[in-house]
């Protein structure tokens, strides 16, 4: 039987607009003030159907609008079709992948009907596009000017030299980067990664689009930057009137910004609704998923990780695609595909069963856990730790301790020491020199002066796993070579504790003979987080691992990291996200400039920060929770700053 309600007619998704209501006739009404979408749309998608060969979709019925000056948050899982209908918005698809059905309209002109050539020159001019990461990006070769002056020529080549200087140095400044001529002659590696995501915002704007597409371009930045980012963009949509269109899986980051948000599943919509309905009152049991598994850094939650993965193309079940990982399910819902239907003014979710109450809910985690330590030696010491980069002094005396069983977190914006400290302690440090100790020993910082029996104990699990993972081998040459490495046992044996790794963080055994270029960014950190797990560490540095993961994946990994805790593993983690932070470490060191500004137990410095600069970080933290209505806290009664 289906849940629906007999008022809640089912709505073609062509009736999502934003910026204006759609009512029962489709007649469009103004709402809260804002003109009416139908006569304002910038961005007008329709019938979106993207397939890769054998007729497999990817993205199906894929419909909306977006006002000029407004921000569609398209948020889901990797898998969910997010990437793939923003590429298709810049009339592109993947190798491979063909756009079978549909229109996409821009300022009146469907792109899909445009050839190749009248395609090139309408993307910068008329749909802009920031990508994920600046760093594959920018050429390394050329100077930031040359990369913003390229553009200018290509699609404004009147211009004259001096009149796109003048523009550059213009869109410089509404970005936040130095308006000198200096600055244009810097190569891309001598600026912070917020500065580098900040030309892609300039590059992206300096045509004055009618459309912009942001693809997670804040990922890797720390909060500050993110939050300065974030700001940028919204201004610059708004003075502007730019539509855009925000892919990420970050809800926390998605509520700073967006006006709307589109939540896919396996290349469908299953929720659309204005940020505040949504967060407020989220149908679809997918949505509410989502929301339960992100760790907030007003408070500590009980992190609900989804169960099972989201379908791949080709694979995915008849009916509602999230009937299999649904707590609600029903018979109906293996053999129908719902259709939208309306639960608000301007709130729609597709599910048979949103009648059936919440299938997650956000729950509190309880009282925060009693760090108690030891009363003989630490498991890692760390004292007077001095890191240099040339001439350039980064790390300054910097010390701390780690006992068995225990997380600790090491904060800080880009730039802070954080990253150089966790490669000075794994021994990858180059120019560092200090007093480290691990269970009572010496310890050299040089990975290659340490013993087999200590390195297989330690393990560091980079940020970035494009670099980590060797493209020419498998996951399964690389699980497997890691075992033999450490372990006296035949391949048979090193290939089945591969696959019970893999398990462990999520992933299907299948995947040992997959290339690392097959694997989405969030699968090719699990496989690295397998790979120092398939080690048996005692010691694990963790350098941003969660920081391109699903919130449910990430979810997934924390539980297994606390897991791992129980049972006696000491964790360094190195992170910029203070929600990852609330929700798993024991203690947390604040680094600025090279230096601890602050330290102690978790709770007491995001509740009742001592340092102003860990009160900024707190302050630009993305939360789900309005900071009126946070919860109150007790006094702190002990203060660590430094």
């Amino acid at each position: 039987m289906s849940a629906i309600a007999v008022d809640r007619p089912v709505f073609r998704q062509t009736d999502l607009h934003y910026g204006g209501a759609v009512d029962h006739a489709g007649a469009g009404r103004a709402c809260d003030g804002v003109v009416p979408q139908a006569a304002s749309a910038r961005l007008s998608v329709r019938g979106l159907r993207v397939q890769i060969a054998g007729g497999v979709d990817v993205v199906s019925d894929v419909s909306f609008d977006v006002a000029a000056g407004r921000i569609v948050g398209l948020v889901g899982e990797s898998g969910s079709g997010k990437t793939t209908v923003a590429s298709a918005l810049l009339g592109h698809v993947r190798h491979g992948a063909r756009i079978v059905e549909g229109r996409i309209e821009v300022a009146g002109t469907d792109l899909l009907s445009l050839p190749e050539s009248a395609l090139r020159a309408v993307r910068g001019r008329v749909v802009a596009h920031v990508a994920q990461d600046p760093a594959t990006t920018l050429n390394p070769l050329l100077r930031i000017g040359t990369h913003m002056h390229e553009v200018l020529e290509v699609h404004e080549p009147a211009l004259g030299r001096r009149e796109r200087e003048a523009r550059i140095l213009e869109v410089f400044a509404e970005v936040g980067l130095p308006a000198e001529s200096g600055f244009l002659k810097r190569f891309p590696h001598q600026l912070s990664g917020g500065q580098q995501q900040r030309v892609l915002l300039a590059q992206a704007f300096v045509l004055k689009p009618q459309l912009i597409v942001l693809d997670e371009p804040t990922t890797a930045l720390d909060v500050s930057t993110q939050a300065k980012v974030l700001t940028t963009i919204r201004t610059l949509c708004g003075q502007h009137g730019v539509a855009a269109v925000y892919v990420s899986h970050d809800l926390a980051v998605v509520r700073e910004l967006v006006d709307d948000v589109i939540v896919l599943y396996a290349g469908r919509i299953v929720e659309a609704a204005p940020l505040t309905a949504l967060f407020a009152a989220p149908a679809h049991p997918y949505s509410q998923g989502l929301l339960a598994a992100i760790p907030d850094v007003a408070e500590r939650r009980a992190l609900q990780p989804i169960p099972g993965q989201a379908p791949a193309p080709g694979t995915r079940p008849a009916g509602c695609a999230f009937a299999p990982r649904c707590p609600l399910r029903s018979d109906a819902c293996a053999m129908q595909v719902p259709g939208l239907v309306r639960v608000g003014a301007q709130q729609r979710a597709a599910c048979l069963r949103l009648d059936a109450g919440p299938a997650f809910r956000i729950e509190p985690a309880g009282a925060a856990r009693a760090v108690v330590r030891s009363s003989g030696d630490a498991l890692l010491e760390v004292a007077q730790i001095d890191a240099w980069y040339g001439e350039r002094q980064v790390l300054h005396n910097v010390a701390l301790s780690l006992d068995a069983g225990e997380c600790v977190a090491v904060v800080g914006e880009s730039g802070s020491g954080k990253t150089t400290l966790a490669r000075a302690l794994a021994g990858l440090g180059e120019h560092a020199n200090g007093t480290v100790r691990y269970r009572g020993k010496a310890l050299s910082l040089r990975a290659r002066e340490r013993s087999p029996d200590v390195r297989h104990q330690i393990q560091y699990i980079f940020q970035n796993p494009y670099r980590a993972l060797n493209p020419r081998h498998t996951v399964g040459d690389t699980l497997i070579t890691a075992v033999r490495h450490f372990f006296a046992v035949d391949r048979a044996e090193a290939r089945r504790r591969a696959e019970a790794v893999l398990a462990r963080v999520s992933l299907q055994p299948t995947l040992l003979d997959a290339y690392p270029r097959e694997l989405s960014g969030g699968e090719r950190q699990r496989v690295a987080i397998a790979r120092a797990l398939v080690c048996e560490p005692q010691l694990l540095i963790c350098d941003e691992i969660t920081s391109a993961l699903d919130v449910s994946v990430q979810a997934t990994i924390l539980a297994l990291l606390r897991e791992l805790q129980a049972g006696g593993l000491s964790i360094l983690f190195v992170t910029h996200d203070l929600g990852v932070v609330r929700a798993l470490a024991d203690r947390v060191v604040v680094l600025r400039d090279g230096r601890v500004v602050e330290h102690g137990a978790v709770d007491d410095v995001l509740d009742h920060p001592f340092a102003a600069y860990t009160r900024q970080l707190v302050d630009h933290s993305p939360s789900l929770i309005e900071r009126a209505q946070r919860p109150d806290k007790a006094p702190r009664i002990v203060r660590y700053a430094r």
